[in-house]
């Protein structure tokens, strides 16, 4: 079976510019797949990674909101303390602020930094109870109301703003960990085209060493046994493996050299019959 398979592919006969075409086919076909493959890896990669890090600087603004919502209160609470004239107490937009809590938990997903998240509400409100307290402790005349923001509001605002910060940070280390991702991705996302780069190389320096071996090196072979037969050396004798137009050349060049060596052998006797004759 072997042996009728090898035969009935010496049978199969390509043209030159059949291997040609299908030696360049193959290199533009290896290089389009994996640029294709490269395009489609790093757009995946990119919208994934890029709506993950636009999440995230979300958040990171969010975050920053509220640490400025709660500082701006803390001092406008100070302020009230230093300043017993002023008769305004200081306003605090509750809505907005459980609306930005409720934002992060959202965006969260339900994943492990959702506590951190439930902790800053849970502070916030411990501090809005204490923060309430402010009328009661300015019309009083029995509490010191520095001691009361200093030992009373102020360590749970240090908490809530510790626990701000702390979720800070885990959106920081967020936005850093996928942008890693996103420079990992884009190096994936690469490797397809730089292996198609190497491999359309190597196949252009096969098709290259294929040309110099078989057709160019027979050329030149050709040639110089032809100048040899022209300036009478010797007869043309050139032989190499061939079964395309290559082969059918030097074939044709072989008979042709042939008939004109024995046109010229006969011409020769003519020409001494003639002068043996004379």
């Amino acid at each position: 079976m072997f042996a009728k398979l090898r035969n009935g592919l010496r049978e199969i006969r390509l043209s030159l510019r059949t291997k040609t075409v299908l030696a360049l086919s193959a290199i533009a076909v290896v290089l389009l797949s994996a640029s294709l493959i490269s395009f489609l890896e790093y757009r995946r990669m990119s919208g994934y990674v890029s709506e993950m890090i636009a999440g995230d600087v979300s958040n990171i603004h969010v975050t920053q909101r509220l640490v400025d919502a709660v500082d701006t209160y803390n001092l406008q609470v100070l302020a009230v303390i230093g300043d017993e004239n002023l008769s305004k107490l200081p306003d605090f937009d509750r809505s907005a602020f459980l609306t930005y809590c409720d934002s992060l938990k959202n965006s969260l997903g339900g994943g492990n930094n959702v506590p951190l998240a439930d902790s800053v509400v849970y502070a916030y409100s411990a501090y809005m109870l204490a923060s309430m307290e402010l009328e009661d402790v300015l019309e009083s005349n029995f509490i010191d109301t520095r001691d009361w923001y200093f030992e009373r509001l102020q360590p749970i605002f240090q908490r809530m703003r510790g626990y701000l910060e702390r979720l800070g940070e885990v959106m920081y280390r967020e936005l850093e960990s996928n942008s890693s991702e996103f420079d990992n991705g884009f190096s994936r996302s690469i490797v397809p085209g730089a292996t198609a780069i190497l491999v359309g190389i190597m196949l252009i320096f096969l098709l290259l060493f294929y040309i110099l071996v078989y057709y160019v090196k027979p050329l030149y072979g050709m040639l110089d046994a032809l100048t040899d037969f022209l300036a009478f050396r010797r007869r043309y004798t050139f032989e190499f493996e061939s079964d395309d137009q290559m082969g059918e050349l030097n074939e044709k060049i072989t008979e042709l050299t042939e008939e004109n060596r024995q046109v010229r052998r006969r011409i020769a006797e003519l020409k001494e019959k003639t002068q043996s004759e004379s």
